[in-house]
Order: structure tokens, then C-alpha cells, then sequence
């Protein structure tokens, strides 16, 4: 049976405020040290949860762990029950993302073993190419810093827009320097952006979002992020102090396994694609 329980807005939200009650006595030295019992890793429903629904029915009794997973649909609370200890580790996220919300929240999550990677993509409902789009088309990009900019660089990748020199992981809509077809965007949430496609021109949607849509990133993007030499890599991540939990250990080890990475190939048809 399927260890997964898909949390309510109220529940977030208690995780949140206990978050806000502890985050002052956080610290190296307040890691959990009882590594008795189940882990528990919050993760993003696809595909984060489905791989480790993977591992959790068919490779973690065999290795001795009692692995359970609770679906988060935001990229906030999981990082920050991980630093509360309401969870023992997440699964969600890449470095650029966990950098900048460890210094803007004071969190000390750290990275145990990267997964995969699942390109961000540009896609629409109104054109089929990417050079059909019109001057003056409105595109919805993720409004956190991290994937604003990565939706801005795959823009300008593909000659979309141009960005100001040493525009970085923080870039927004003003380091665009050059926008020859006079696109607008429209900051929404990530989880929104695949929604928001009826209502915009084009919208840039991470990979998971994209997948929970029943978009196939690997068939219906106008553009998609290269996946060589990618900074964007998801990996299982650990409150640090908890990187040799044995149990954490365990997880990494099944989650970078021929199985794993078999089950991704198979699963996602170049989607989600393996980083190990």
C-alpha cells in the first residue's frame, strides 16, 4: 500500500508556523540524532513521490528501510519541515533554489545525492513553434528568484530575449536588455504556470508541473532546457548534521540504483532524465 499522505492547506500551514516558532534555535548542532523509526521525506508529488514510491514498493524492505513520503505541492514547506524536524528529508529541489532559500530563511538543509534533472520547458496552447510567436505575446514565467531566472535564461538561449552581462540566478524581467518581439511576462506561481496556459501567450513550466498536467516535456515544448553540464539536478536533501543517517544513507544509495534509474527511462520517456 501506497506510504504517502497528501498534506492539507491547514496542515502546511501548522508546518509553516512551527517552522516560525523553532527557526530561531536552529543551528548545526540541533540535527536530529535519533534515527530510530520510519524516514520521512517530503517531496513534490511528480516525480519526485512517484520515485520514491518506486523505491518504497520494490527496493526499501529488501534494504532494511521503512521509507515514508508525504506529497507537498509547494516549494517552501518542505524545506522548512526539514529544518524542523517534522520531516527527516526532502526531495524536491536543485542547488540554485536550495542556495537562495538557505540565505534568505536562515535554513541549513544541504544536498545528499543528486537524482535527475527535468528540464523547464516553454510551451503553448496558441502556437506550435516558437518563432509563431507574435510581438507583444504575454509569457507566464515562475515568480521565485531562482526559477524566474532560469525561465529568462532558457529564453534567451533561444534567442528570445538577451540578459544584461553576469545576470544570474536572481535575474528578472529588468536584465533583459533586448526583447525584439516585445514579449510581456507574467509572474504566477510555478504550480500555477501550466495553468495558466489558456490565459497567456506561452508559458515557461518546470518539469514536474509540466508532467502533472499530462504535458510531455520531451514531446510538446517549443523550447526545452538542455540537460548537459545542468546546474538543475534534483537531489535528496538533509537538516545538515543528519548526512550519515544510516537510514538517509540507505535511500541515497537505492535512489542512484540501476532500478531507479531504469524505472525513470522507462517511466518518463526523456522527461525526467537520470543524473547518475
Amino acid at each position: 500500500m501506497r506510504n504517502t499522505a497528501k498534506l492539507s492547506t491547514a496542515v502546511l500551514a501548522a508546518g509553516a508556523l512551527a517552522f516560525g516558532l523553532t527557526a530561531c534555535g536552529s543551528g548545526d548542532d540541533s540535527a536530529s540524532s535519533d534515527y530510530s523509526g520510519p524516514l520521512i521525506v517530503a517531496a513534490s508529488p511528480t516525480p519526485h513521490a512517484e520515485i520514491l514510491d518506486f523505491v518504497e514498493k520494490n527496493l526499501a524492505k529488501k534494504a532494511g528501510l521503512d521509507l515514508k513520503v508525504k506529497e507537498f505541492q509547494d516549494y517552501i514547506v518542505p524545506n522548512t519541515a526539514t529544518e524542523d524536524g517534522s520531516v527527516d528529508a526532502n526531495y524536491f529541489q536543485n542547488q540554485p533554489y536550495l542556495d537562495d532559500f538557505n540565505a534568505k530563511r536562515g535554513t541549513h538543509i544541504v544536498p545528499v545525492v543528486t537524482v535527475h534533472l527535468e528540464p523547464l520547458g516553454l510551451y503553448s496552447h496558441k502556437v506550435k513553434k516558437v518563432d509563431a510567436l507574435k510581438s507583444g505575446a504575454t509569457v507566464a514565467v515562475p515568480n521565485d528568484a531562482v526559477n524566474e531566472a532560469r525561465a529568462l535564461k532558457l529564453l534567451a538561449a533561444n534567442g528570445l530575449i538577451t540578459l544584461k552581462d553576469g545576470a544570474g540566478n536572481e535575474a528578472t524581467p529588468q536584465d533583459i536588455t533586448k526583447n525584439p518581439k516585445n514579449l510581456k511576462f507574467k509572474e504566477v506561481e510555478a504550480a500555477q504556470t501550466a495553468r495558466s496556459l489558456d490565459d497567456v501567450d506561452a508559458a515557461v513550466v518546470n518539469g514536474n508541473y509540466a508532467i502533472s498536467a499530462g504535458i510531455k516535456p520531451a514531446k510538446e515544448a517549443l523550447v526545452l532546457e538542455s540537460a548537459k553540464n545542468s546546474p538543475y539536478g534534483n537531489f535528496l536533501a538533509v537538516k545538515k548534521g543528519n548526512e550519515k543517517d544510516p537510514r538517509v544513507k540507505k535511500l541515497a544509495k537505492l535512489l542512484t540504483s540501476p532500478e531507479v534509474k531504469k524505472f525513470i527511462e522507462d517511466k518518463y520517456q526523456g522527461s525526467v532524465i537520470p543524473s547518475f
